[in-house]
């Protein structure tokens, strides 16, 4: 069986496969290599098959998101590891060895995460990942490096090694017989946070997930859905909300749930208050479609439940980062009490 399995999930993303696979290819000896395609319509699997023949294409019939991508492709392959590599991003030499090195030395690290650097801007951290994501009282992300939109720059502050709340689906090294032990990425997520949600699950099931510092990859980010995207918006708000139900104690809910949907709308007014009424309408729809479905995210709610078996504590933010970012002015991670 193949130890390591670099899985490439694309949607019409030709061009960046053109530009990133050459890297993938170079810098990844001995993995085997495979570009999971999403239902593309720019001819991106065919270009993969005719250029990079030493590369396995695996076709999908439609696009199915993230999450059911991922999730009908991962059952074809037998992997020790596999590696969830978003098709904007370039590897660096020896990118893999200390991340897996990592996973061998401690059979409870259950996924992990390289250092990710901006594509555009290669001495700042980029959004999704940055060095190693957290999340605060009430289910929202935030990284080290990266806070809302303040982006760090690397200074070597984080070459470190750490446990983190959860690794970033850009570039997700995980233990394949936990992926499909925890029922693979939550369908119902599609896109964005779902990578979260799995390692919550993870960790509440008593596994941990960590940060290895000594990989770095450049992403570009927003291939496929840019920030500008009110799509984006709406995902990042509809699926907050599904976090905190799926996975926080009832009794803890009963506050947190009504805290979270307020500041969600004071979010909306802010988008509003900076003409960005597209993005308000966003949250309100991500609101509604969320409610419509809540039976059903009550029941997915304990279906989670039985499936972890307890509730590990994870290592999460005990304060707001609402609250420290646009009050306290507190733009980076060495300035909260974490």
């Amino acid at each position: 069986m193949t130890k390591v399995a670099i899985v490439i999930l694309n949607f019409n993303g030709k061009h960046f496969l053109q530009q990133f696979l050459p890297s993938v290819l170079q810098f990844s000896e001995g993995a085997k290599i495979v570009v999971a395609d999403n239902g593309s319509t720019d001819q991106s699997a065919e270009f993969v098959k005719e250029k990079f023949r030493e590369i396995e294409v695996i076709q999908l019939s439609e696009n199915k998101g993230f999450c059911g991508g991922y999730n009908s492709v991962l059952k074809k392959i037998q992997a020790t590891y596999y590696v969830l590599l978003n098709s904007d991003v370039e590897v660096t030499p020896n990118w893999l060895q200390p991340v897996i090195q990592l996973m061998d030395s401690n059979t409870t690290i259950a996924a992990a995460q390289p250092k990710i650097l901006s594509h555009r801007d290669k001495n700042k951290f980029e959004y999704a990942g940055a060095a190693g994501g957290l999340i605060d009282m009430l289910g929202y992300p935030f990284c080290r490096g990266r806070m809302f939109n303040s982006l760090e720059e690397d200074l070597g502050q984080y070459d470190d090694t750490v446990p983190i709340f959860w690794a970033s689906g850009a570039c997700l090294f995980i233990r394949a017989d936990r992926y499909h032990e925890m029922g693979g990425l939550d369908e119902d997520f599609f896109a964005h946070m779902e990578e979260i949600d799995l390692c919550w699950r993870l960790t509440r099931a008593g596994n941990t997930i960590f940060y290895q510092g000594k990989s770095t990859v450049y992403h570009v980010g927003g291939g496929t859905l840019s920030a500008s995207n009110p799509r984006k918006t709406y995902f990042n708000f509809r699926n907050g909300l599904s976090l905190l139900v799926k996975h926080q104690r009832f009794s803890s809910l009963l506050w947190k749930f009504p805290l979270r949907i307020l500041l969600d709308w004071v979010a909306a007014l802010h988008f509003l208050s900076i003409g960005s009424a597209i993005h308000a309408k966003a949250v309100i729809i991500a609101h509604l479609s969320f409610m419509k479905k809540i039976r059903q995210e009550i029941i997915k709610r304990a279906a989670t439940t039985r499936l972890v078996k307890g509730y590990k504590s994870a290592t999460i933010f005990r304060g707001l980062i609402v609250f420290e970012y646009f009050l306290l002015r507190r733009k980076s991670i060495d300035k909260l009490k974490i």
